[in-house]
């Protein structure tokens, strides 16, 4: 593998830069701007984000980011910058760095100082296991958008890895660690980011490869049909996406009396927002008031077992 010259880059969504709310607006204004995230025609939905969304919805946020904040930032940067220093020690002769799809370090920016760098050869990784048209799509964008003005340099573009080996097995060995810390529940639950249904509809994979990704992960586990299952959560707007509904599905096993449930999110790279506050705080309790006791198992975040999978993930990219 020649690894002359060649820098890495991962890449993560985003993340407000403080649990503010004009930090926050700052943030949702590019994350909703985005047209693979909301394809609503910019001439209706900007006035509708500036003047009613984003008003609403900073303040409501920042509180919850506030809630998981790390004395070090926010969680989604400060494991997403960790990880790319473990990834570095597992990849001795290449660069890594790290960049964000909405906010900061911008990936066209992090791309660029790769060249003024050196770099010959820019390897990015969108940290999404699943491709998806809403996320992984929107990375490819921006690095198109890149290559545009800098065709000397060559680009290597890693779609997904939603069944990789080395990934499946660090994800099962994370949930086999954690029960055998704090023993096993009745039933393991995937929980991943939902997208509308329109757009898998209109043939974005997700869906597909998030159960492909929950079987393997099953399997490696050894799991019988009946001991684990999937939904999707953060629905956003009134209409439909993808089904099962995560929370909903957790209420109906409480109340057909299943006390001890586990939750592992799989589509996350890094714990976030969406997975300290929505579930592990949010599901936990309306589990609780409904007689269930659930417990949430963290994210890979920048443990060894991941940066290990990701290397892997590179080395195979490149070969």
């Amino acid at each position: 593998m020649d690894t002359a010259n060649t820098t890495v880059i991962l890449v993560n969504l985003g993340t407000p830069d403080a649990p503010t709310a004009p930090a926050v607006r700052r943030y949702l204004a590019q994350f909703l701007s985005d047209r693979r995230v909301v394809s609503i025609p910019p001439l209706l939905w900007q006035p509708l984000l500036r003047g009613i969304i984003l008003p609403l919805r900073s303040r409501k946020s920042a509180e919850k980011y506030a809630q998981v904040w790390l004395p070090e930032g926010s969680p989604l940067a400060v494991y997403t910058e960790r990880l790319a220093g473990m990834l570095g020690q597992q990849l001795p002769g290449l660069t890594v760095r790290h960049a964000m799809r909405y906010g900061q370090p911008a990936l066209d920016k992090v791309m660029d100082q790769a060249v003024a760098d050196g770099a010959k050869r820019i390897v990015v990784l969108p940290l999404y296991p699943q491709y998806s048209t809403t996320t992984t799509a929107s990375v490819l964008d921006v690095v198109q958008q890149w290559r545009l003005r800098n065709q000397l340099t060559e680009v290597v573009s890693i779609n997904d890895y939603p069944v990789q080996t080395q990934w499946v097995e660090a994800v099962a060995g994370s949930i086999r660690a954690y029960w055998q810390a704090h023993g096993r529940p009745e039933k393991l639950v995937f929980s991943f980011h939902g997208i509308p249904q329109r757009v898998a509809d209109n043939g974005d994979p997700y869906p597909q490869q998030c159960q492909a990704s929950a079987q393997a992960i099953a399997d490696a586990l050894q799991l019988q049909p009946g001991q684990w299952a999937m939904g999707y959560q953060s629905r956003f707007g009134k209409e439909q996406w993808l089904q099962p509904y995560a929370e909903p599905m957790l209420w109906d096993m409480a109340e057909a009396g299943v006390k001890r449930i586990d939750v592992a999110c799989p589509g996350f790279a890094t714990d976030c927002l969406e997975t300290l506050e929505e579930v592990a705080m949010g599901f936990t309790e309306t589990l609780a008031e409904r007689g269930a006791a659930m417990r949430y198992i963290p994210c890979l975040n920048d443990s060894p077992a991941h940066a290990q999978a990701l290397a892997a993930v590179v080395r195979q990219a490149i070969a």
